[in-house]
């Protein structure tokens, strides 16, 4: 049924069934019968085409281990082939090699010429000029998704495939095909259980089963998934009629959208987007369903992808971002240079983060891709998510940014957008004390703790030794306004006026979460009511007690279980592992009731802290020697109520409907809530003091859809983070995350409502307490 398929048959080609496409491309590599250098006949050469898959490229680490050269061949050297064509003394060389080339792009859907096969194989085209008897390997994984691949006129010698790339099904189940005429000359080293017709232990004998498959397929195959591709391939016949009626609608769909797309302008003419291809979308025999790009800002530069993936999950939109395992083809079409590589390599950038953008230049792009069973409708509604985020009114505003002009780079390049007007914006009006109170929630005592000058001197000194004094712009004083820790992640808030600050941030924060019947945490991304269970901490009583509407309130001790019945087991937070023990039966119980779900209440194992994964340490010890809770990335967030109100207005402006401050600062989840005079001024501070604390500033907090859930009613609204993006740029930060070691000083580790804030510039320049608002910069 697969060879039907592909329109050959048995005589012609051999199906050695994979774990995927590529481990069907490591096969080849392995049993390719290569010349090595240092023999007497010509060497054999391995050579790719750039715009390759990871797969493909890695093929040169094998060839590399046997002595063999690999040559990368750029898309439009290969049109030049013709001029490597070789005298006729030396066409009669035998020498094997290998050329690999991709069907389709998996990066931009470029089809490249199937033509090339068999001149390739004849000698009309030569990827590189020397003697020896071509092969080719044709990647075909991005290609049959949605087109048909007729191997009885493009008789190509090896041909991976990855199924459900075709028809979803199944995962990690994939095949080589293998021309017959080539199949003998492959060779094995290595042999599994079925590969052998007989082979003794004592001795080194070994005689391989005469089928191809039988000698290369090494153990068990999958046989229960190989057995549903014949029904995944009638059905997919069934629902859509062939092949190539799927390549037809697929490139339909693309064709709009990409019409659509390039066509789209800001007011002031600029583009949306730019779009990555090489073929203007007019021809499905040379493009596929497939569209790259990057989304642009009204004046040409480039938001980051994990930005618009964060506003398309909004959505409801799934999109892939980055370089797509396509390093070659990212490099040609976004311009980005070997150098530019490993220097965002140092920069911290790795395939598969979210470091979308370094010096302000994209590191990669947005995909979308259409399939069999992508509609019109899938189509509009991605085009109305583009136009919805870019070109509504509200988003074309000039974005708003820090008041304070001195900008500086942190360790990992980041693509903080222009200061260069920020004189042009209007003041955040100064907020008094009076009305900061106001804001916060609750019936609180306000600590207006303050340290003696003597302290503070002593703060500064330990702070930075070797400072230049550099005043900030306005000389009022910076001070806490609110504190809150989250006993249970995801949770809601507890809000307190004093808290005593532990080893991996404030005393409890963040110590138990929610997890799913497989122990995977769960968050108010997928179940946005967390946020109405409200936990509270008894520090008299040793308890926690939670409560939610509906529900009688339940306590937890505070005392950690570690008899013989709490049993130790490991749980993930987004990429780290944590040790944790299970809360029982009693508050799980409670938990599934709420939420009306299976789920169990777990809480971190004190012996096995998790340790800070974050690379900005400067100053401080060590990251080894600094604990995490079940927080995200680090032990405290910290954001400003100048910038708060600044956002609030954007916001408001959009919702066209009044917002309270005490909305939005809960929608922003932080530990520690400032009022700093100037808007985003904290996201210049390399480090701060609070009282006796000193803390490391370790980066901004790049905001995700939590914040488009209000934290009282657990109603989501996309405005939010929408909102944010329009005002922030090209960025969703907001806040900024510390690390914290506490100072050598008699002063109690405790944070509190009310305590002056000293911070530090970036650069070790640091920012002097001020003895009046008229304060003078003196030099």
């Amino acid at each position: 049924r697969i060879l039907q398929h592909f329109h050959t048959t048995a005589e012609d080609y051999t199906i050695i069934f994979t774990s995927g496409c590529t481990a069907a491309l490591k096969l080849v590599a392995e049993a390719f019968p290569w010349t090595p250098e240092g023999t007497k006949q010509p060497s054999s050469r391995f050579c790719y085409l750039t715009d390759s898959h990871t797969s493909v490229v890695g093929m040169r680490g094998i060839t590399a281990s046997m002595n063999v050269l690999s040559v990368p061949i750029k898309p439009k050297e290969i049109l030049l082939a013709e001029k490597n064509r070789l005298p006729a003394e030396e066409q009669n060389c035998t020498t094997p090699h290998l050329f690999s080339y991709p069907a389709q792009s998996n990066f931009s859907g470029t089809k490249y010429p199937l033509s090339w096969i068999q001149d390739i194989k004849s000698g009309k085209l030569h990827p590189i000029k020397i003697p020896g008897k071509w092969f080719v390997l044709l990647d075909a994984a991005s290609y049959v998704s949605s087109s048909p691949l007729d191997l009885g006129v493009h008789q190509a010698d090896f041909i991976p495939i990855s199924f459900y790339k075709i028809f979803g099904f199944p995962t990690g189940l994939g095949a080589l095909l293998v021309n017959n005429r080539i199949a003998p000359l492959l060779r094995k080293t290595y042999f599994g259980g079925g590969t052998a017709a007989a082979y003794l232990a004592g001795e080194d004998f070994y005689f391989p089963r005469k089928s191809i498959a039988e000698r290369f397929e090494d153990g068990t195959v999958s046989f229960l998934d190989i057995i549903a591709l014949k029904h995944g391939f009638d059905v997919l016949e069934k629902l859509t009629g062939g092949m190539e009626k799927i390549k037809q609608h697929t490139f339909a769909l693309a064709h709009y959208t990409y019409t659509v797309l390039s066509t789209l302008k800001y007011a002031n003419g600029a583009p949306v987007v730019r779009i990555y291809s090489d073929t203007d979308f007019s021809n499905p025999d040379v493009q596929g369903p497939i569209i790259n790009f990057n989304v642009l800002d009204e004046n040409g530069e480039v938001i980051g992808f994990s930005q618009v993936d964060k506003m398309a999950s909004l959505y409801n939109i799934h999109v892939r971002t980055g370089c797509f395992c396509n390093t070659g083809a990212c490099q040609m079409h976004l311009g980005i240079s070997n150098e530019d590589i490993q220097r965002n390599l140092q920069a911290g950038h790795v395939c598969g983060d979210d470091i979308d953008l370094v010096d302000g230049r994209p590191t990669g792009s947005v995909r979308i891709s259409f399939g069999y069973m992508s509609s019109f409708e899938d189509a509009q509604t991605f085009l109305k998510f583009i136009i919805a985020t870019r070109l509504s009114t509200s988003a074309t505003e000039v974005p708003f940014q820090s008041s304070v002009t001195k900008l500086m780079t942190e360790s990992v390049p980041d693509d903080h957008p222009s200061f260069n007007n920020a004189d042009k914006l209007s003041p955040v009006p100064h907020i008094s004390d009076r009305e900061l109170r106001s804001n916060s929630t609750g019936t609180k005592t306000t600590v207006n703790w303050q340290v003696s000058e003597a302290e503070a001197e002593s703060i500064r000194a330990a702070v930075s030794a070797t400072a230049v004094p550099t005043c900030r712009r306005s000389g009022k004083p910076i001070t806490v306004t609110n504190i809150y820790l989250y006993p249970i992640k995801s949770c809601s808030a507890f809000e307190v006026t004093e808290w005593p600050v532990g080893n991996q941030g404030l005393l409890y924060d963040r110590n138990w979460m929610v997890v799913n019947q497989n122990g995977v945490c769960i968050t108010q991304k997928q179940e946005p009511r967390l946020c109405l269970v409200n936990p509270s901490i008894d520090l008299k009583q040793k308890i926690m007690v939670i409560q939610a509407e509906g529900m009688d309130p339940i306590s937890v001790s505070l005392e950690e279980n570690t008899g013989k019945e709490a049993v130790i087991s490991e749980s993930k937070v987004c990429s780290h592992r944590v040790k944790t023990y299970d809360c029982g039966d009693r508050i799980a119980g409670w938990f599934s009731l709420f939420l009306g779900r299976p789920c169990r209440l777990i809480r971190q194992s004190s012996d096995m802290k998790n340790k800070s994964h974050q690379k900005n340490t400067t100053g401080l010890a060590s990251a080894a020697n600094i604990s995490l809770s079940l927080v995200n990335e680090a032990q405290y967030l910290l954001i400003n109520v100048a910038s708060i109100l600044q956002l609030k207005e954007h916001v408001s402006a959009r919702l066209e409907e009044p917002l309270e401050i005490d909305e939005l600062i809960r929608r922003f989840r932080a530990n520690i809530v400032i009022s700093a005079p100037e808007s985003f001024e904290e996201e210049e501070w390399a480090e701060i003091s609070i009282g006796a604390l000193r803390f490391q500033v370790v980066g901004p907090c790049s905001r995700c859809q939590i914040i488009c859930i209000d934290q009282q009613s657990a109603e989501r609204n996309k405005e939010f983070l929408q909102s944010l993006s329009a005002a922030r740029g090209r960025k969703t930060n907001f806040g900024i995350y510390l690390m914290n070691q506490p100072l050598h000083s008699s002063l109690p580790g405790t944070l509190s409502v009310g305590s002056q804030v000293l911070p530090v510039l970036k650069e070790n320049t640091e920012i002097q307490p001020p003895t009046s608002s008229e304060e003078k910069c003196s030099g």
